[in-house]
């Protein structure tokens, strides 16, 4: 009944430990949990989400993990319902082995919003392990001579579990001349010695075999034994006497090995073989053997192993001295483990948030961590700190849980990721710290426009261009990356309203290319300007402006204009001279223009055709014909003179003028109408006198449609230019030709200045009217300029710029233009 009493109690009391929960809550939000030993995978612990006051599902939305303290998680999550379970059967003794009691830590950490809670589950000793000697047949050698009441320690039975499931007490076996005797060490396990009740006799009985039984406290109790051989030794009287019962020293666990720890020393009185003594160490734990080592002969307690404070604090040494006779002593040495400062700080980074959007506010939550130092009590303050100028900052939480959070703006431009190196250090001595980097990458937002390469870009296009030529094109950069750095191009309409620009170019939207749409007439207009705007993919696009100025280049597709004389007239327009001419003298001046500009209007004149080449030149420069030579009485009447007048364009373009050049005595007669001295004296035929009338009219006919059909042609040339104003010359005589252009050096315009030149003949005088100018009227609004600069710029730089002569005979022509 009451082993089953006994049974039951012990069922439950298992039973209890399995399924007990410890939550408290103080100082910060520590949960606290506890678990027994040997709990298969799988077990339950608790609900996570209803300790932390969460609902059930908040744990798989907020991305909850555990992070573990060390390098292993002994437990696992559950998202949706919150369990805590057991990840693998837990072994305390693995664990923690001697340290009680043992506490697992980690960390439940909340990802959206970050969020970290520590956690501590304890974990429970059961009754698992059972007592065991290490020596199993341990060898007692005690004279017979050995006194009533001497003790003799025993090897310490090793028990891995704690509290009441570790070694509780030693039993020994009947037998009629030792009882037990249980002692307690200051750092250890309980220790048994034998104790003589009744004194030894070789001759009697000369060995005495024990067995000594230790037992632990579980429900049920587990015992180990060992079975002891005591040899019962001749007659040595006198026993070593240590110089002390306890030898104490203290020992910095950063000691090399080989380092002194402690010397003991012995004396026998006995003489001879029985008193040399020789030092060992008894009955001592494993962990002592493998740490210390002491020399036989001088008792020098030396380190043969790494001392580590945080695991051992004080070492118990059991240290035996033996004379030459067996006899042997005991004594203690009790070896305190002084801390120093040889564990530098521990940073454990539980979570980062990488990457980081560049438009982050200041005090963001960037990473997650906690610092641990073993050397808790040398160590000192533990401080952390970021090394360099970074915009981030450390910020403490609570316990030694840490932040790193935003301290400034970033800008993915500037910086587009950063290798934060976060310093643990403590303050010794000797400080000693820890570095641990943490990458963390910028993202990108839309924060730069697009910047064009230039202020403003000028292109040139030539006239007579083929349509969607390519003339040239824009180009901006977005310092952004992905879609807020592609680019879209556009053309913006003028604020005036007018959309003739889009008549004119067109631009690729994709890389900025700018076509002309339709052929460029330099005549018409000279260049424009419009306005780009680049535009970037973000999703709240920005965008830029820039301007483009189009400068049309002058192509030589213009012929040479004749002003004067008129070739198109019905009337023959003769140039008298008097036979009373010198050599030199100016008889008339061909009048040309160009429509192009530059080099393209620059005008040369050339004699081609002469009645006699050697009477009259023509100047390269201005146009003007001037007499050779004196005229002489065999030189013909009449004289025509076909002039050629050519441009400095590539390919030169040129007209032909062809006028006629009447000798006269004087000019007292009109002689626009030249007859025939030898016919005049003839009497004409009636026939030929209708013959030639019809002729005549057939030719003004003829003559009228061409005149109308050239005007018509004039009139669609020029209905884009401006107009000149009128200004009417009256000359007095028929020789208008010596001074009809008084120009500024040079006998052709720069400038497209058509002329309307009319005849009329009187009985006496001749009246003319001529030189009627039109300024060009370009539509395009940019086409402006003055058209005396322009013609004073393209004329050619050798020109002859004096005023044409006159001869006595002759009115002075007037010069003044309107």
């Amino acid at each position: 009944m009451a082993g089953a009493c006994r049974k039951s109690l012990q069922s439950r009391q298992v039973g209890c430990l399995l399924i007990f929960l410890c939550l408290s809550v103080g100082g910060a939000t520590t949960i606290r949990y506890s678990v027994a030993e040997e709990m298969e995978s799988g077990s339950f612990v608790a609900n996570v989400a209803k300790d932390l006051g969460l609902e059930v599902g908040k744990l798989a939305a907020r991305g909850a993990r555990l992070v573990s303290d060390g390098n292993k998680m002994h437990f696992r999550l559950h998202r949706k319902t919150g369990d805590l379970f057991v990840k693998e059967k837990l072994d305390r003794e693995s664990l923690c082995g001697k340290a009680d009691p043992c506490v697992l830590r980690f960390e439940i950490v909340l990802v959206e919003p970050l969020q970290s809670f520590s956690a501590e589950v304890r974990v429970f000793d059961i009754n698992d392990n059972a007592p065991v000697f290490l020596n199993k047949e341990p060898l007692l050698k005690i004279p017979e001579s050995t006194p009533l009441g001497s003790r003799f320690p025993l090897q310490s039975a090793q028990d891995l579990d704690v509290g009441l499931n570790g070694l509780q007490n030693y039993t020994l076996s009947a037998n009629a001349y030792f009882h037990l005797h249980t002692r307690f060490r200051s750092h250890g396990p309980k220790y048994a010695e034998l104790v003589l009740n009744k004194p030894l006799d070789r001759e009697e009985q000369p060995e005495v075999n024990l067995t000594i039984t230790a037992v632990d406290g579980g429900s049920p109790p587990k015992s180990g034994t060992a079975h002891i051989r005591v040899v019962v030794l001749d007659v040595n009287d006198n026993v070593p006497q240590f110089s002390r019962l306890v030898y104490r020293a203290q020992v910095p666990e950063n000691s090399p090995n080989g380092s002194l720890v402690a010397m003991v020393t012995a004396m026998d009185l006995d003489e001879g073989t029985n008193k040399a003594i020789t030092y060992s160490l008894a009955q001592n734990p494993e962990a002592i053997l493998q740490t210390f080592r002491i020399d036989a002969q001088t008792g020098e307690v030396r380190l043969s192993g790494p001392l580590d404070f945080e695991a051992i604090e004080t070492y118990d040494i059991d240290i035996q001295a033996t004379d030459g006779g067996g006899l042997s002593a005991h004594s203690k040495v009790l070896v305190e483990v002084v801390d120093v400062n040889d564990n530098p700080p521990e940073v454990m980074v539980s979570s980062v948030s990488s990457p980081l959007p560049e438009d982050s506010p200041p005090q963001t939550v960037v990473a997650l961590f906690t610092i641990r130092d073993r050397d808790i009590r040398v160590g000192g303050k533990v401080t952390c700190f970021l090394r360099g100028d970074l915009p981030f900052a450390v910020k403490h939480t609570f316990g030694n849980s840490y932040s790193l959070v935003t301290d400034r703006s970033l800008d993915r431009e500037e910086v587009s990721g950063y290798n934060i190196t976060l310093v643990a250090k403590d303050t010794g001595p000797p400080s000693l710290s820890t570095e641990t980097v943490i990458e963390v990458l910028i993202s990108d937002v839309n924060d730069n426009p697009p910047v064009f390469r230039k202020d403003s870009y000028i292109l040139t296009v030539r006239e007579n261009n083929s349509p969607a030529v390519f003339i040239g094109k824009v180009h901006a950069e977005d310092l952004d990356l992905g879609e807020n750095a592609q680019i879209t191009y556009s053309l913006l309409p003028p604020k005036s309203g007018d959309l003739s620009v889009f008549a004119y170019i067109s631009i690729n939207s994709d890389n900025g290319k700018l076509y002309a749409l339709r052929t460029m007439d330099y005549e018409a207009i000279q260049d424009f300007q419009f306005v780009v705007k680049a535009t970037d993919g973000g999703f709240l696009p920005l965008s830029s402006q820039v301007t483009v100025r189009v400068v049309v280049l002058d192509d030589n597709d213009n012929r040479p204009l004749i002003l004067y004389p008129l070739q198109n007239g019905t009337l023959p327009c003769n140039d008298l001279v008097p036979r009373s001419a010198e050599a030199g003298y100016l008889v008339t001046k061909v009048v040309a223009v160009d429509g192009d500009s530059g080099q393209n209007s620059w005008l040369s004149y050339h004699l081609l055709k002469a009645t006699d080449l050697g009477l009259f030149s023509v100047q390269r420069q201005n146009g003007e014909i001037r007499m050779l030579r004196h005229i002489s009485e065999r030189d013909p009447m009449m004289h025509k003179l076909i002039i050629l007048v050519q441009d400095h364009g590539q390919p030169a373009l040129s007209t032909t003028v062809s006028l006629n050049i009447l000798l006269v005595d004087g000019f007292s007669e009109p002689y626009l109408q030249f007859q025939d001295p030898s016919k005049h004296s003839r009497k004409v035929n009636p026939s030929t006198k209708y013959l030639v009338i019809s002729l005549a009219v057939l030719s003004f006919l003829f003559l009228l449609s061409v005149t109308v059909i050239f005007i018509i042609h004039v009139y669609q040339k020029i209905k884009y230019r401006e107009k000149f104003t009128i200004q009417e010359h009256f000359y007095d005589d028929c020789n208008f030709s010596n001074n009809l252009v008084q120009g500024r050096g040079n006998g052709s315009l720069s400038q497209p200045c058509p002329y309307e030149i009319c005849a009329a003949t009187g009985t006496g005088n001749s009246e003319f009217r001529f030189l009627k100018r039109f300024m060009p009227n370009f539509p395009f609004p940019h086409a402006t300029g003055d058209i005396k600069t322009e013609a004073a710029s393209s004329l050619p730089p050798n020109s002859d710029r004096s005023k044409p002569e006159r001869s006595a005979d002759h009115d002075q022509v007037s010069d003044d233009y309107m």
